[in-house]
């Protein structure tokens, strides 16, 4: 006989604990509760029966995993809140009594805990941590373009400021920025590193506020970790680069309002070189005094020499390293006409770089008051181009207006007739293309420098779609409107073919004294309706088919994804009508 099973013993209810189960097992708060959560990356699951994980009760609550909260009470971070749970009993104590040298002490002692365990643990490998820094990075530029107030102290903006630009800083060295977007939300950049694409979004230069109803402690939670995993990950990314990390920041430029200008890249090899000591010591070797100046100057000869006799003979040993590397061809013993040959990487270094990446390098641009200067710098930049703006933009700018070797001025404003001009100032603007700020952002999108007249001062727009991967049949604004109809006409031509019975119809419609006009449009419709009905009835009938053999979960996940088609099907179909009717006004009026 088998073991007997008690209520509420196994099954559900032993491998879910409910949210108040969980505080009450962890002896903490429901606001440490949730930060622990936060940092750990556990979240409420749903059970498959609620009311047996809930040991029969049908309450509304949140459910956990038994083995995460277990998990959760050998957290080294909940000691840390524990501690300055007492912490905080004590310095209050100790403020009412007046004690006030005891309150100092324990200000200074105060608990502190790390994350740098648990950005371990949730991140085995650096490509991990990479392939996660999208929210990160979107949440680090959020906060870096709020005001601080009393919830967000200076020190916290000024941080998350310094990691954009530290970000920015080696996007734009490494040139991996790839796409753009402009739109309503924000700037989407999207940027390849260590062969991850990492997205993040920019908000615009607006004055932010923060709204009532958003909970501020559950991001400040979320950017405590962030913050961790980034410094983590820049560290690596600049060391891998050769680059000092932190990079050196000039606060002179950094008040002037530089921006990412304010800090400067600098070489690792430059930076770790030893300072001069001031104490010179020196050895006695058989009665003479040797310092560290005589060995590194006889270390000096020797390097000299060996490189010196190693030179006359660099030339054969390359040769023999090139042959050996390369891989001898040998004939496939499934096909002896063809033979198997592998990419060495020489034959690697030897391809041709993208030409993405330098695309503005040819080009110097200088940006209009009104334009805005850290997204054009920072994109400009990232291709390889030169970029100036006026002094009312900020500090730093390498090129004046008057310099000879711009050629672009991104303008964002309408073309206005100038008078007082001089002839100096005549041949200089013809001599420049005046684009405004969407054409920087196409050229990225395309690949390519695209024609600039369509973009020039002054002209409408061309539509900005966004480069980011639209699903297929989405609606393509320019594409012609032609091409439905051009489908439309095709597929009657195809029905038109049976003419034995439309023969037959015009005759009874001849017969029953009806117009041909009328009996033309009659037929197509009724062609129309019967393709489409048909073409309907072996979807349906092939969707029961599969239906079939799916289970329940299957079923339901299947029903959403025709729900979102039949709906991204009638937004596409939505705006082709406003664009023909667009269309139609168009003509009329003209």
């Amino acid at each position: 006989m088998g073991r007997l099973r008690q209520k509420g013993k196994a099954g559900a209810a032993k491998a879910y604990v409910t949210r108040s189960a969980a505080i009450k097992k962890l002896q903490c708060s429901l606001a440490d509760f949730r930060r622990l959560c936060i940092l750990k990356g556990i979240f409420p699951r749903e059970p498959r029966s609620r009311k047996r994980a809930n040991k029969g009760s049908s309450a509304p609550t949140s459910f956990y995993y038994a083995k995460d909260i277990a998990y959760l009470a050998h957290e080294p971070v909940l000691k840390k809140l524990r501690e300055h749970k007492t912490f905080a009993k004590k310095l209050a104590r100790a403020l009412g009594r007046g004690e006030w040298t005891d309150a100092k002490n324990l200000e200074e002692n105060k608990p502190v805990y790390r994350l740098d365990h648990i950005i371990k643990e949730r991140y085995p490998t650096f490509v991990d941590a990479v392939r996660d820094i999208d929210d990160g990075l979107s949440m680090v530029f959020l906060f870096a373009s709020l005001p601080s107030n009393p919830r967000l102290p200076p020190s916290l903006i000024e941080n998350c400021a310094r990691l954009a630009a530290e970000w920015q800083l080696y996007v734009m060295h490494t040139k991996s920025l790839r796409k753009t977007f402009l739109s309503i939300k924000g700037i989407y950049y999207q940027a390849e590193v260590l062969d991850q694409t990492v997205t993040w979004l920019v908000p615009y230069q607006f004055t932010q506020n923060i709204p009532a109803d958003v909970d501020v402690r559950v991001m400040l939670t979320f950017l405590e970790l962030y913050q961790t995993l980034l410094g983590f990950v820049f560290f690596k990314l600049y060391t891998d680069a050769g680059l000092v990390y932190p990079p050196p920041l000039d606060a002179k430029k950094d008040e002037g309002g530089a921006g990412v200008g304010a800090f400067s890249l600098q070489s690792a090899s430059h930076a770790a070189a030893p300072a001069p000591s001031n104490t010179k010591a020196a050895v006695e070797i058989d009665g003479r005094k040797i310092s560290g100046k005589d060995v590194r100057q006889a270390i000096k000869s020797m390097t000299e020499t060996e490189s010196e006799s190693a030179g006359q003979a660099t030339t054969a040993p390359a040769e023999s390293m090139d042959v050996d590397e390369e891989f001898v061809p040998h004939q496939s013993s499934s096909d002896p006409q063809t033979t198997s040959t592998l990419t060495t990487l020489k034959a690697l270094t030897a391809l041709p770089q993208s030409l993405t990446t330098s695309l503005f390098s040819p080009y110097t641009f200088y940006l209009s008051r009104e334009t805005s200067r850290p997204i054009f710098e920072f994109i400009v930049r990232s291709f390889g181009g030169r970029i100036g703006w006026p002094s009312s933009s900020g500090s730093g700018s390498p090129i004046e207006e008057t310099d000879e070797s711009i050629t672009h001025i991104i303008i964002d404003r309408p073309l206005v007739e100038r008078t007082n001009e001089t002839a100096e100032e005549r041949e200089r603007r013809l001599r420049r293309k005046y684009v405004q700020p969407q054409w920087v952002v196409d050229c990225v999108n395309a690949g390519k420098i695209l024609l600039e007249e369509p973009y020039a001062q002054g002209n409408t727009l061309p539509p900005h779609l966004s480069p980011f991967g639209e699903y297929m049949g989405a609606y393509d604004p320019t594409q012609e409107l032609g091409g439905q109809a051009g489908e439309d006409s095709a597929s009657e031509d195809e029905d038109a073919n049976d003419a034995a019975s439309l023969r037959a119809a015009e005759l009874a419609a001849e017969v029953a004294g009806v117009d041909f006009g009328t009996f033309e449009k009659e037929a197509r419709k009724s062609r129309k309706k019967a393709k489409a009905a048909a073409v309907q009835g072996e979807e349906e009938g092939e969707q029961d088919m599969n239906k079939m053999l799916m289970s329940n979960k299957q079923k339901k996940l299947y029903e959403k994804i025709k729900y979102s088609e039949k709906k991204k099907a009638s937004e596409r179909a939505k705006l082709e009508s406003r664009r023909k009717e667009v269309k139609r006004q168009e003509s009329k009026a003209a």
